[in-house]
């Protein structure tokens, strides 16, 4: 009878032994992944003129999607990030390995596929990141904004002269776009003019203050005819004396990037500084 109680304490025992093994595997296992930290740095120009797209720091901007290779083709895509306002972007905590780099902005979308999904073209990237890599992207925006003069004020507004002009021509945004299929004319035309006035030098639709940030809005094409022309837009309210803010002018046209989106996105002028007097 002692030698049956014994017996079982000593497999009680080893199976402590072995419980407390086990769970100290698990506990105590070394992570020996590697933090990331690699970096990317981009930037994204007008493939005519070699000039900065400017954009928006947000999701209405410029959008770069990474997505690595060597996990095979059904692999999600690393979470998106944005340009900066001058049209480059960073990403310092990326893996090391072999990616495919896409971005979707205000200009000719790089990948373009007709309506049953079938490829007409892809103009992404493929590369290894390793270290500082970097890349430029060469695309055709849709639209140059610039200022006429710079901003002045009265009375505590703000009046700019803004000018818009197609930066890509009508048949070459058509003979991209066509294809893909559902194509409308009514996708070249210019909605809108946007004067944003913030405190922020990184001023644009993400970071303006409502209070003096103005639009202009056109129906239809009516727009068309004031293309190259000087447009005059003013601030809203009045701006306090003494006060340092920032505006940008922008304007889009009727199409969303990626198609189907439901985002149309701006093209901008330069951030200008106005002391307001």
């Amino acid at each position: 009878m002692k030698n049956i109680k014994n017996m079982k304490k000593t497999a009680f025992s080893l199976l402590l032994c072995g419980m407390f093994t086990f769970t100290s595997c698990s506990l105590f296992e070394v992570d020996n992944y590697a933090a990331p930290a690699e970096t990317i740095q981009g930037e994204v120009v007008d493939v005519a003129t070699g000039d900065p797209v400017l954009t928006d720091q947000g999701s209405e901007g410029i959008r770069v999607r990474l997505t690595e290779l060597s996990f095979g083709s059904n692999v999600t895509p690393n979470p998106d990030f944005f340009c900066m306002p001058n049209g480059s972007f960073q990403n310092t905590k990326i893996f090391k390995g072999n990616y495919n780099i896409r971005i979707d902005g205000p200009f000719i979308p790089l990948i373009r596929e007709d309506d049953r999904g079938v490829p007409i073209a892809d103009e992404t990237k493929t590369m290894d990141i390793s270290g500082v890599t970097k890349i430029k992207f060469e695309v055709q925006p849709f639209l140059k904004v610039e200022w006429v003069s710079e901003p002045t004020v009265t009375n505590g507004k703000i009046i700019a002269k803004v000018r818009v002009n197609r930066a890509v021509s009508e048949n070459d945004f058509r003979t991209k776009i066509e294809p893909m299929g559902g194509y409308n004319t009514s996708f070249l035309n210019v909605t809108d003019i946007q004067l944003f006035v913030s405190y922020s030098s990184s001023v644009g639709y993400r970071s303006r203050d409502d209070r003096w940030s103005n639009k202009i809005e056109y129906s239809g094409s009516t727009f068309g005819v004031l293309l190259g022309k000087t447009i005059t837009i003013e601030s809203l309210g009045t701006i306090p004396s003494g006060r340092t803010v920032f505006v940008r002018a922008a304007s889009r046209i009727n199409y969303d990037t990626p198609k189907g989106s439901g985002t149309r996105r701006w093209n901008y002028s330069e951030p200008t500084e106005v002391v307001i007097p």
